[in-house]
């Protein structure tokens, strides 16, 4: 069912809990904040490596979210197409090894949500500013689709949208504010989901800035 707290003003978010979105995904409130400081730590060594940039997609469009990877795979976009690398085509090198407090995180909350042995190799970094955007997609450019997807938020709160296996399925709406991790498995695998334009509302932290990130079994 859909998370109705308010996103824009009313009563504080609730900081712990779980919403389930399907019979396999599920928002697990609050679930990071006891880390919180060793994942940003991790997104400063990573970014330090491999900055974030903006990507251009197969059709020419140049993504609102700038992004980058962690992990021995990484999730690029440009003309030829969407794809997993070993290498950042920005550098030339290898893509920063994933942090172990995003592994550690990754592993408990997939097992929390039903997914026990999690062993993902792949991060993609999103970091949204006010506008910032992600249309409605599927996740279908890992090889295999038995493992669930991790999903951290970080900083300013989002309007997650969580449709259907359709483009066209109607999408539910879901507030997801800092600390907050969404996990998706199973028969919701490969369900569709985006973000709505950011609203400028500040983090006391981060500041007008949304850091996501979504841990995988890619290759």
């Amino acid at each position: 069912m859909a998370c109705t707290l308010d996103l824009f003003g009313g009563d504080d978010p609730v900081q712990h809990g779980r919403v389930a979105l399907g019979p396999q995904a599920v928002v697990l409130r609050g679930y990071a904040l006891p880390v919180v400081d060793e994942l940003l730590a991790g997104v400063d060594a990573v970014t330090a490596q491999a900055p974030f940039r903006h990507m251009e997609t197969p059709g020419g469009y140049t993504m609102s979210v700038a992004l980058t990877n962690c992990g021995g795979l990484g999730w690029t976009t440009d003309a030829r197409g969407y794809r997993y690398s070993r290498i950042d085509p920005q550098s030339g090198q290898p893509w920063p090894a994933m942090p172990q407090s995003f592994l550690r995180l990754a592993a408990d909350a997939a097992a929390e949500a039903g997914f026990p042995g999690f062993a993902p190799d792949a991060c993609l970094v999103n970091r949204y500013e006010p506008g910032s955007r992600l249309s409605l997609h599927q996740d279908r450019n890992e090889r295999d689709y038995a493992a669930p997807i991790v999903s951290v938020s970080l900083g300013m709160p989002a309007m997650f949208l969580f449709g259907g296996d359709a483009r066209a399925d109607r999408a539910e709406r879901v507030p997801l504010f800092h600390g907050d991790v969404v996990v998706w498995g199973g028969v919701d695998r490969l369900r569709y989901h985006g973000v709505m334009p950011l609203q400028d509302l500040p983090h006391p932290q981060l500041g007008s800035v949304r850091i996501n990130f979504t841990i995988r079994k890619a290759g």
